[in-house]
């Protein structure tokens, strides 16, 4: 089967526990250290397969085959890409039922990144979740007093939207916004609009 590595954690040596996104499970597996295999890190597409064992409450990965793509070898995107898919673990790690829908997310991000602005990509993505888990807050009335925002919007972690004065952090415009929560597009939007929206969406999906 095909997952994303989402997590990582060191444990004796330089032996692994792996979290692997598939179409279907959140799979949590054991990788024992060896010579012969290869490198894997988070943000890696990879097919695999896990083995149970009497002796162990943990699967042990193997057969693992990583699925590139053309950027990955770019380190910039590379980082932008394992900040991003990182989030999803702490977003979906006590989850216990998962749906393909985050998979495919992921997919889909994974085919644009090379050719696209990845922070762009990374936000009309989040968007898409956020509508998903019907947690996006399409009017504009501000999550601290509950009154209309009528200038520029301020984003609180999970695009929640605040007038300026309340959030104490700059905003973003209307207008760009509602492009971008009613067509997932950030053609609206400026880079230093987009750095803004990429740096509240790292505080946690």
């Amino acid at each position: 089967m095909k997952g994303y590595i989402i997590h990582l954690t060191k444990v004796k040596e330089e032996d692994l526990i792996v979290t692997i996104l598939s179409q279907e499970n959140l799979d949590t597996v054991y990788r024992f250290y060896g010579a012969r295999h290869g490198t894997i890190n988070i943000g890696f597409l990879i097919d695999y397969e896990t083995q149970s064992s009497a002796k162990s409450t943990i699967a042990r990965l193997k057969d693992v085959v990583h699925i590139g793509f053309k950027w990955i070898h770019d380190y910039k995107r590379l980082k932008l890409w394992q900040d991003f898919t990182g989030l999803f673990f702490k977003h979906l790690h006590d989850t216990e039922n998962i749906s393909p829908f985050y998979f495919q997310l992921l997919n889909e991000s994974a085919k644009k990144w090379g050719d696209q602005n990845p922070k762009r990509v990374a936000i009309e993505t989040y968007v898409t979740l956020l509508e998903k888990e019907g947690r996006l807050h399409k009017e504009f009335k501000c999550f601290l007093c509950s009154f209309e925002i009528l200038n520029k919007v301020s984003l609180l972690r999970a695009f929640l939207p605040a007038h300026e004065q309340c959030s104490f952090k700059n905003g973003v415009s209307p207008s760009g916004l509602n492009e971008l929560f009613t067509n997932k597009s950030t053609l609206f939007l400026n880079d230093l609009e987009v750095d803004y929206l990429w740096n509240t969406l790292l505080e946690g999906l």
